[in-house]
């Protein structure tokens, strides 16, 4: 049994400097072995659900810019799963929930960054699904019990995003990891083990600081996708947390 994830992939260049979450990454990774996984990422957002469907290679996306080189060299030559793919929809139909199919999208850098760390080898096959951040969040909880059980077949859930993520209040400068980032985090992973879904659905009026931590909500959402898809009976468990330029947060769970 895998149990879901959520990851803060922060920033590209974790792909190649060793901050401590990529260490981190690096270590869990080498823990699991999963048949196969399912990811959540945050940089693909589309209003119905949209799941890569292919057998093939996926090409690896660079969609951000500014970066140094090496990083528009790296390569994640990970192959897809057209029957994980079906048995995703699948799923998610039995909840009601439409999906699409996407036969030709390569892998951005919220899921290649993170696998390159977790699993180098780029041996495991991965099925990337898309997010609508709109949605409310009981709608995303909601998205993410729909695949409960892929994790006694060893299937690997995971969300890719950022619990505190804006840029507006990153400080490049920062030595210590700002108070209010580290409160909302708390937040979370406090009502989190509670099972407090009431006030988790309500994060953003009950959450201190959530407006400022979550000004947009695509990174936010493949946390409570992860947390949905998670044993209800198992216990929340705090894997990583690690702060950049004061706020954006590392912060990683299983559930």
């Amino acid at each position: 049994m895998i149990s879901p994830i959520f990851v803060g992939h922060g920033s590209p260049m974790m792909a190649i400097d060793s901050n401590a979450c990529a260490m981190f990454l690096e270590q869990y990774g080498k823990s699991l072995r999963p048949k196969a996984i399912v990811l959540f990422t945050a940089h693909w957002e589309s209003e119905t659900l949209t799941i890569s469907s292919t057998n093939g290679v996926y090409d690896t996306i660079y969609d951000f810019g500014g970066f140094p080189q090496a990083l528009f060299e790296m390569k994640y030559p990970a192959k897809g799963s057209t029957q994980l793919a079906e048995r995703v929809a699948g799923l998610l139909h039995a909840r009601g929930i439409a999906t699409r199919f996407d036969t030709r999208r390569g892998l951005d850098h919220g899921a290649w960054v993170v696998l390159s760390r977790m699993f180098p080898a780029a041996d495991v096959p991965v099925v990337q699904v898309s997010v609508n951040p709109f949605l409310p969040s009981k709608e995303q909880f909601r998205i993410g019990e729909a695949l409960r059980g892929l994790d006694r077949e060893d299937i690997l859930v995971i969300g890719s995003g950022a619990t505190v993520h804006n840029f507006r209040a990153m400080n490049p400068y920062a030595k210590e990891p700002d108070a209010w980032a580290v409160a909302f985090d708390d937040w979370l992973v406090e009502h989190m083990r509670k099972r407090d879904l009431e006030a988790l659905f309500r994060y953003e009026e009950l959450a201190p600081n959530a407006r400022i931590a979550v000004p947009r909500p695509e990174h936010f959402v493949p946390l409570y996708i992860a947390f949905g898809s998670g044993d209800p009976a198992s216990e929340v468990r705090e894997l990583h947390r690690s702060y950049e330029m004061g706020s954006l947060s590392y912060l990683s769970l299983a559930f």
